[in-house]
C-alpha cells in the first residue's frame, strides 16, 4: 500500500515541476510555431504540426491555446523574435534613427524576415491573422510610446501628434525597401528618411504653435 503522505508529496513535487517547466515549454512552442509559420504560411500551419515538432502533446497545447490564431498571437507577442530594446539617445532624431536601424536589423535576419512576410501575407487573406497582426502592431506601438512621450517633454513633438504616424512611416518604409523592393538599407537611405520625417515634424510643431498663439 502506498503511503498517502508520500503520494501527496510526490504529486505536489510533480505539480511544482510542471509549473517550472511551463514557461520553458511555452518558449519552445513559440519558437516552433514561428518556424512553421515562416516555412509553411498561415494556411498550412496547424497545432498538430506544432505538437509533432515540439514534442508537446497537442491536448496540452489546446489547453493553453484553443486555436491556432491564439497560439500565433502569443508567439508573435511573447517569443522575443521580433523584440528589441527601446532606444534612448536623448533626441527624437537620434531615437528614430536607432529605431530604424533596429527594425532593419530584425528584417535582415532570414528567419525573422520569413516570419514577418508570412504574417503579412496571412493578414491579407485571413481575418484571424489580420487581427493577430493588428494586435502585434498595437502592442509594439504601446512599447514605443515612452520614446514619443520623452520627445513631447523635450518640446520636439507637439503633444497632439499621433505617434502611430511616425512608427508606421519608419517601419513601413523599411518593410517596403526590404520585403518588396528587396534592396538593402544604407545609411544614406535611413538618413534621408529621418530627415524627411524631421521636416514634417518641424512643420507640425509650427502649426501647433500657431494654433496655441
Amino acid at each position: 500500500m502506498v503511503d498517502s503522505g508520500a503520494a501527496q508529496a510526490q504529486a505536489q513535487a510533480q505539480a511544482r515541476a510542471g509549473g517550472r517547466s511551463g514557461p520553458r515549454r511555452k518558449k519552445e512552442i513559440f519558437a516552433v510555431s514561428l518556424e512553421l509559420l515562416a516555412g509553411q504560411g498561415y494556411d498550412a500551419f496547424t497545432v498538430e504540426g506544432v505538437a509533432q515538432r515540439s514534442g508537446v502533446n497537442k491536448t496540452t497545447i489546446y489547453r493553453w491555446w484553443p486555436s491556432k490564431s491564439e497560439l500565433l498571437r502569443d508567439a508573435l507577442l511573447h517569443s522575443g523574435t521580433l523584440a528589441f530594446d527601446l532606444p534612448d539617445t536623448g533626441s527624437l532624431t537620434g531615437d528614430l534613427t536607432e529605431l530604424a536601424a533596429r527594425v532593419e536589423g530584425l528584417l535582415a535576419e532570414p528567419q525573422t524576415r520569413a516570419v514577418v512576410e508570412a504574417a503579412l501575407v496571412g493578414a491579407v487573406r485571413h481575418p484571424a491573422m489580420r487581427e493577430l497582426v493588428t494586435q502585434f502592431l498595437e502592442d509594439r506601438l504601446g512599447r514605443h510610446q515612452p520614446l514619443f512621450t520623452r520627445a513631447v517633454e523635450r518640446g520636439e513633438l507637439p503633444a497632439d501628434l499621433d505617434s502611430a504616424l511616425l512608427v508606421d512611416a519608419v517601419a513601413g518604409a523599411l518593410w517596403i525597401r526590404l520585403l518588396v523592393r528587396r534592396r538593402p538599407v544604407s545609411e544614406d537611405f535611413t538618413g534621408q528618411l529621418i530627415a524627411l520625417l524631421a521636416d514634417g515634424i518641424s512643420a507640425a510643431r509650427e502649426r501647433a504653435g500657431r494654433r496655441r498663439g
